[in-house]
């Protein structure tokens, strides 16, 4: 008469372990492409749309990959893609463009990174040193970084003129794109980075118990203006990778992306309160989002119905979250 209650009990367990979730991850993957094949046939299933959807993840996906950091430390930040928008706008300006066509290319990704670092720094100490909460004041960032692209660019597109930036970023390494190849390093980074190291048992730390960490010994206010710093760091390099794909900055780069960069977060298993964080579940997050809306497009299905999916996947992965913390597992 046991038995069958233990059997549920393991399977429960495995279910809300890391394992279980990132199987579940890959169910859900596995069964969209499924649905892209059932659907749309070669189309979807050519190695050409496969490398399509790789390219249009790796972008999402390295901010994603910095915004688990944030999360799993307790905060948020929704000026992600304004950020980007700056940093693609700064990095395009003539006087940049010239700059870098006089030296090298790389004056382009280092005036996006340092615009993105500046914007993360801000973010933190706001949040850390000026006791600001985090949605208050990276929402203050998303309308000012916004606005401050819009003036700089005089909201006009802006193109990248120095094609050895395209050239670079645009390439192929063994028929992988370097677009792809810089996600995989970032994620692969990120891993190690939290499940490897002193800084990401320190984020876990400060995202699970604040006080208890700062009893410890951490410098929580430090740390969580890092955790942003490293944010905005992955916001320039994002842009650097749009302005290889696009050829173009513009104030218009990175709508929603705020949206697709917490919804991939979430799903993927990192707690929206902190302390628990997944970058492998992170990748999965992003490839399910990047993979539906490759499949709705194949079937032109507009923009709304892709919004209306991504609202109702975010919804249920939060009620399972809490399901989840409400038994008390980890």
């Amino acid at each position: 008469m046991r038995v069958a209650p233990q059997g549920a009990a393991r399977i429960g367990a495995l279910l809300s372990s890391p394992a279980g979730r990132n199987l579940g991850l890959v169910i859900a993957l596995l069964l969209l492409c499924l649905i892209g094949v059932a659907t749309a046939g070669d189309r979807f299933a050519s190695l050409d749309n496969m490398m399509t959807i790789l390219r249009l993840a790796s972008v999402v996906g390295v901010v994603s990959v910095a915004m688990t950091f944030v999360i799993t430390g307790g905060g948020i930040d929704l000026s992600v893609g304004a950020v980007l928008a700056l940093a693609s706008v700064w990095a395009t300006t003539l006087s940049t463009q010239q700059m870098a066509a006089d030296f090298h290319w790389i004056v382009m990704v280092t005036t996006a990174l340092l615009v993105g670092a500046g914007a993360g720094l801000i973010n933190g100490l706001l949040i850390a040193y000026g006791r600001m909460a985090p949605f208050i004041a990276t929402l203050a960032m998303m309308a000012a970084a916004r606005g401050l692209a819009e003036l700089i660019s005089d909201r006009q597109t802006q193109v990248v003129t120095e094609t050895g930036l395209v050239d670079f970023f645009g390439a192929e390494v063994l028929g992988v794109p370097v677009l792809v190849i810089i996600f995989a390093l970032t994620a692969a980074g990120g891993w190690v980075l939290l499940n490897r190291t002193t800084f990401g048992r320190r984020t876990l730390a400060v995202g699970g118990n604040p006080e208890a960490a700062r009893l410890a010994g951490i410098d929580v206010r430090r740390h969580s203006a890092i955790l942003y710093l490293l944010l905005g760091l992955a916001c320039g390099l994002a842009a650097v990778m749009i302005l290889a794909r696009t050829t173009a900055g513009t104030s218009t780069h990175g709508g929603l992306l705020e949206l697709d960069a917490i919804a991939a977060v979430v799903i993927g298993g990192t707690l929206l309160s902190g302390g628990r964080g997944t970058v492998v579940g992170t990748v999965f997050g992003v490839l399910i989002f990047t993979t539906l809306t490759n499949v709705f497009t194949l079937n032109n299905l507009d923009n709304s119905t892709q919004n209306v999916a991504k609202g109702a996947i975010i919804v249920a992965a939060v009620l399972l979250q809490q399901r989840v913390a409400g038994r008390g597992t980890p």
